[in-house]
């Protein structure tokens, strides 16, 4: 318990100190936040043993790093790929550790618990009240048309028939593996 809670407040401290608007204010930015619990889980990561909590942590992991991406880029889409890649990858370790520990018994860690409640609600305390309000509307309806924009020239002339030839070859990759993949043929065989 004491090595964890060393652990998660040195990494708060040095995170708050690092990434502060200004030194004297008291405010941390969404952004920074969304650091924070992305190093939080990361050291979470070290401390589980369970196979289940762990793909739990990945899977948090990933939902943090697709935040962090869809707000460093104009349009969602990258994100929204790397999140479905992600979760094809941790649907088979699922049904892989399903069938090598299926009877592994998951235990609660409370002191675990207590570090993550903790964290979240210094994160709520120092959490800048400029997010919660409506202020940032103005920005957000510019980037939205450069969204919109940038979209629209993926399926204009020149990039529509790359576009089209992409997602002709996932409908046949789709195809070959539903074909593989039968019931009763193929390397996925039932006994």
């Amino acid at each position: 318990m004491s090595q964890l809670m060393l652990l998660m407040a040195s990494s708060i401290n040095t995170i708050m100190f690092t990434f502060m608007k200004h030194p004297m204010s008291m405010g941390i930015t969404l952004m920074t936040q969304t650091i924070i619990i992305c190093l939080i889980t990361n050291n979470m990561f070290t401390i589980m043993k369970h196979p289940m909590s762990m793909g739990i942590t990945l899977m948090t992991q990933t939902i943090i790093i697709c935040l962090i991406t869809n707000n460093m880029s104009y349009n969602a889409w990258f994100s929204y790929i790397l999140f479905l890649v992600f979760l094809g990858g941790m649907l088979v370790l699922f049904i892989y550790m399903t069938s090598v520990a299926s009877n592994e018994l998951f235990e609660k860690n409370n002191n675990l618990l207590m570090g993550m409640v903790s964290t979240v609600i210094i994160i709520l305390i120092f959490m800048d009240p400029a997010l919660l309000s409506n202020a940032t509307d103005e920005f957000l309806k510019i980037e939205i048309t450069e969204s919109k924009n940038s979209m629209m020239m993926l399926f204009n002339y020149p990039t529509s028939i790359l576009t089209t030839m992409a997602v002709m070859y996932l409908f046949l990759t789709l195809i070959v593996v539903v074909k593989m993949t039968e019931l009763y043929q193929g390397p996925l065989r039932s006994n």
